[in-house]
């Protein structure tokens, strides 16, 4: 076993090597992988469902970089007399615009198979990217790859000796392309996370088109000091991929694609209690009559009313009674709620029509709500809006209760889209809760001033006090997510 037997390579134990391109390669790959996996939860996504996507466009995006280089290498002829070359990426000769192309249009198969929108997951993860390839060259200058044209050696005076003496490679000294690309990825990235997308009113798909721009222009001018270039029939390859990519990023910012490609209708739904309907009469005489079945009236103070809309009745009843009897519990809850419906529910001033306006617009509409189903298609039956909404999703269609993205998950399932395009509106702090832990866009509908100020606090896309204004909410220019994309 040795280690460092050579300058590109950490460990050598037989005839088996471990080299430094190699395993900088992957830890870019595996940085740039957590860093969108962080954005990625933003939008409601789980990691297990993204470890798929990652291997699978890790797997083919090194596919596609050795193919790229194979294909416009010098050498051609050589690695086609001996294919056995073509696999033998860790001794270098990777071209990143191949892992690109394979790499993008496995991710595009694979997000369109599960509905999920491809331009707002690219989003999170391109910009990344740019960490990966910023940690690639390193392997590049381990290789000694990707560098320029010769260059007195009192050009690195100053330098680090250990950089200098690996630059001079056939006998002379090299400029340092590689980490003037290196430099200017780490740069691009600063630029368009913390610049760009902080203070811009970026839209679905920007961060991509400012990836493409922003390589595109770099990889240009960089590939145009290098002399190691791959070439296609006379020009440098790489500095034809950049131009394309700088027309795309230019025609996506400007919103050439979005017009070309109009968005559909968010779904949109919605929380019954104190949102669909005012059941809050019906919750607090319900919890008043079941106290006081129970020799409890003296609990249901003013205070302790104001907290009953949202949390679980589980969770209510474990304040004041034995765990063995919470079951039986909401049994006797939901049996006084029900009978309190014919006179103590009715829908909210203007909602009936504001949601027959929306099915008719061919918006499509649910409810997402911690009440059972029954309960709800009861109360909605009572004032003919059974027709109005696809799905309804109750709490006993999930494991478990909101603020979990479970229901959520289960209407979009139920009307076969994702959640890339969602508004869901609700009104307290655990469906605005909800609503980030899915990504939708929130909506806070105000139907209680003492949940006001607790509502503000976690700043909802939008809030309304009456269904009029719902409408004028839809006519708004935005990505229909939680966040800006």
């Amino acid at each position: 076993m040795q280690l460092f037997p050579n300058p590109s390579t950490i460990i050598e134990i037989g005839g088996f090597a471990i080299r430094w391109y190699a395993v900088l390669i992957l830890s870019g790959a595996f940085i740039a992988y957590a860093l969108t996996l962080k954005e990625a939860k933003k939008m409601g996504y789980d990691a297990t469902l993204l470890d798929d996507l990652f291997f699978g466009a890790l797997i083919s995006g090194v596919i596609g970089s050795r193919l790229w280089y194979v294909a416009f290498s010098d050498d051609l002829a050589g690695y086609l007399a001996n294919p056995i070359r073509i696999v033998a990426t860790w001794e270098g000769g990777l071209a990143i615009q191949g892992g690109l192309l394979l790499g993008v249009l496995y991710g595009y198969f694979w997000v369109k198979k599960r509905k999920i929108d491809f331009l707002r997951l690219a989003d999170a993860a391109v910009p990344t990217i740019m960490i990966a390839q910023a940690l690639g060259r390193w392997g590049n200058f381990a290789n000694q790859e990707a560098f320029g044209r010769i260059v007195d050696p009192s050009f690195y005076n100053g330098w680090p000796t250990w950089f200098a003496n690996h630059m001079l490679i056939g006998g002379s000294y090299r400029e340092p392309t590689f980490l003037y690309e290196s430099m200017g990825n780490i740069l691009g990235y600063i630029i368009i996370i913390y610049l760009y997308k902080r203070f811009t009113q970026v839209k679905r798909g920007d961060m991509v088109y400012a990836y493409l721009m922003w390589y595109g222009v770099l990889r240009f001018f960089v590939e145009g000091l290098r002399s190691d270039s791959l070439m296609f029939m006379g020009l440098r390859s790489a500095q034809l991929v950049s131009i394309a990519f700088v027309i795309i990023g230019v025609l996506g910012t400007l919103g050439v694609f979005r017009k070309l490609f109009p968005k559909q209708k968010p779904v949109i739904l919605f929380d019954f209690d104190g949102t669909v309907m005012d059941t809050e009469p019906a919750v607090i005489a319900t919890y008043e009559k079941l106290y006081e079945n129970h020799k409890l009236s003296h609990m249901m103070t003013p205070e302790f009313k104001k907290t009953l809309m949202g949390p679980p009745l589980k969770e209510i009843f474990a304040l004041h009674f034995d765990q063995a009897m919470i079951d039986d519990l909401v049994h006797e809850y939901r049996a006084i709620n029900l009978e309190l419906h014919k006179t103590h529910v009715k829908p909210f001033e203007g909602v009936k029509e504001v949601l027959t306006s929306l099915k008719n617009q061919g918006y499509r509409l649910g409810v997402v709500s911690s009440k059972h189903s029954d309960s709800i298609e009861y109360a909605l039956s009572m004032y003919e809006m059974n027709d109005l909404f696809e799905v309804i999703i109750g709490l006993n269609h999930v494991t478990h209760h909101k603020p979990h993205k479970e229901a959520i998950e289960k209407a979009c399932k139920a009307l076969g889209v994702g959640h890339d395009s969602l508004i869901y509106v609700g009104d307290t702090v655990v469906d605005i809760n909800t609503a980030t832990n899915i990504g939708a866009y929130a909506v806070a509908y105000i139907s209680n001033e003492d949940r006001l100020e607790a509502i503000k606090a976690l700043k909802p896309n939008a809030m309304i006090s009456h269904w009029s204004e719902f409408e004028t909410i839809l006519k708004e220019d935005v990505e229909w997510t939680r966040s800006t994309i």
